[in-house]
């Protein structure tokens, strides 16, 4: 993991920005910060996964370390982060508990498992 550069506040942080886990592996990019910005309450993020299109988890901020110019670093690894199902504001970001956009989720994530 290089440099990241300046700590910044989550109101800055932009799509895409890489996210490493606590060992410092990259594990995906931002997809969405979730925070209700009038009452400044940091709900937590979006995380994108590589390799399957539409592949999210949440990372509540308990399980963020640090956010900085160049990158997000956790303090968990991607396998402790939640599904974004399991949070209300998560799942409303993400489309997550839509039956059909579910089922395509799963379609694909099954089409694409290492065999």
């Amino acid at each position: 993991m290089d440099s990241l550069g300046e700590p910044i506040a989550y109101l800055v942080v932009p799509a895409d920005l890489p996210v490493y886990d606590a060992d410092g592996a990259q594990i995906g990019h931002v997809a969405e910060v979730l925070a209700d910005e009038p009452a400044d309450i940091f709900h937590g993020l979006i995380v994108r996964l590589p390799g399957i299109p539409n592949l999210y988890r949440f990372a509540d901020p308990t399980q963020v370390a640090g956010l900085y110019e160049r990158g997000v670093v956790l303090a968990a690894s991607s396998d402790e982060l939640h599904e974004p199902s399991e949070d209300a504001v998560a799942a409303a970001a993400t489309g997550a508990g839509d039956p059909m956009r579910e089922g395509l989720r799963r379609a694909w994530e099954w089409l694409n498992r290492p065999i």
